[in-house]
């Protein structure tokens, strides 16, 4: 292909001819080959891409190499003044970009070096392709919020990645920087999600970041991101909810602390509650339930108040005073988490999004990928969600 060819030209050699120090042999008749007489040979700086190249994979590195000195500084920027990082080998002969360029993008290189105590210069401009499709992004939890301790992150993409080469891409492309670093892991959820969770719950006081360094990353067939993002939040205090269906309460943990305990109804048989280690995932000051979005319409229709939702398929922690007469003693609910209006309030206000609520005591098993359910599978198992197949160990802050 075309654009493939101008992408993997060899790379043109750029060279910067120093004059010889010394003076002339001035008489000995050997051809320049011996005394000193003759030039010492210019040090010579590679650059790939090839100044002038069209079309080039944004995938592919930018290289420089040269043949002897040693390089000292290398810039490959855009016309805006974007640059890419970098690193130079621990010879100094040669240095590599580290991540992949923005598609549709003019790109300047420029190299110097030192041979003898003389300084040599390179340059190179090409172009990057544009891609036939874009892959884009969002993440969450929302950039600037604190969280709890169960919290993953999500990396929601636009187009599905569904081969093992892209998803690896992808994750290789993810960097998650904390303030006091653990070891972690991303996950597949689908075609269109991979998420981040930490081997343990995130500590307490952590400050996040992820950057996801998609602009130029290959993911499929003529599929490339489009643009980089960044994620910081922060992790706030460890909340511990334990709601037994069995015992009909809630206990409510603040660190070791026992904070608040509660009496609860759950989903009375045949609704039965979710049994499984949940996270928070949004908090409703008043909603109206319907029973329609569950697939059973005309069975209710309620307004309820402080509602902190557990899973995706419509489970809540919530207000019920309709039910507080049950409340302690029996299951009677549809499958939410039923708590009397203070109660309800109380920890509604209490809660963080990402803050752990366990359910204990029914039949019904929580379904992994319900909602962000990072808690409801093994490490093992996480770990398999993996297309690098690796844990992944924060870097520190910077």
């Amino acid at each position: 292909m075309k654009g493939r060819a101008g992408s993997a030209c060899a790379a043109a050699v750029l060279a910067v001819v120093v004059a010889a120090a010394g003076c002339s042999s001035g008489g000995d008749d050997d051809g320049g080959k011996g005394g000193g007489g003759g030039q010492k040979a210019a040090a010579k700086l590679a650059i790939t891409p090839a100044t002038g190249t069209k079309q080039v994979a944004p995938d592919q590195p930018v290289t420089v190499k040269a043949d002897k000195g040693k390089l000292t500084e290398v810039t490959v920027a855009d016309a805006k003044g974007r640059k890419a990082e970098g690193a130079l080998a621990p010879d100094g002969l040669s240095w590599k970009s580290r991540w992949t360029l923005r598609p549709s993008t003019t790109y300047t290189v420029t190299a110097k070096g030192t041979d003898d105590g003389k300084t040599v210069t390179a340059t190179s401009t090409f172009t990057t392709l544009t891609p036939r499709k874009k892959l884009e992004s969002g993440m969450a939890p929302l950039d600037g919020e604190k969280v709890g301790v169960g919290m993953p992150v999500q990396l929601l993409l636009t187009q599905p990645v569904s081969t093992k080469a892209g998803r690896a891409a992808v994750e290789r492309s993810l960097e998650v920087r904390m303030s006091k670093p653990v070891e972690g892991a991303w996950h597949w959820i689908s075609d269109k999600e991979v998420d981040f969770r930490p081997r343990e719950y995130w500590p307490t006081g952590s400050k996040v970041q992820v950057v996801a360094h998609l602009a130029g990353v290959k993911a499929g067939n003529g599929l490339y991101g489009v643009k980089d993002r960044t994620l910081n939040f922060s992790v706030g205090a460890k909340h511990y909810t334990k709601i037994n269906a069995k015992t009909h309460r809630a206990t409510v943990k603040d660190g070791d602390k026992t904070v608040r305990t509660m009496k609860v109804s759950l989903g009375k048989p045949g609704d039965d509650s979710y049994t499984g280690v949940m996270i928070a995932q949004e908090k409703v000051a008043h909603m109206v339930m319907d029973s329609s979005t569950t697939g059973n319409p005309g069975d209710y229709r309620t307004p309820t108040d402080w509602n902190v939702r557990t899973t995706y398929s419509g489970t809540f922690v919530h207000s019920a005073p309709w039910s507080t007469g049950s409340q302690g003693s029996a299951n009677v609910s549809h499958g939410c988490v039923n708590a009397s209006p203070t109660d309800a309030k109380w920890f509604y206000d209490f809660t963080q999004r990402g803050d752990i609520i366990e359910v204990t005591g029914t039949t019904r098993k929580l379904r992994f990928g319900n909602g962000p359910t990072p808690w409801a599978i093994s490490w093992d198992g996480w770990l398999k969600g993996s297309a690098l197949g690796a844990p992944v160990m924060g870097q520190p802050l910077k």
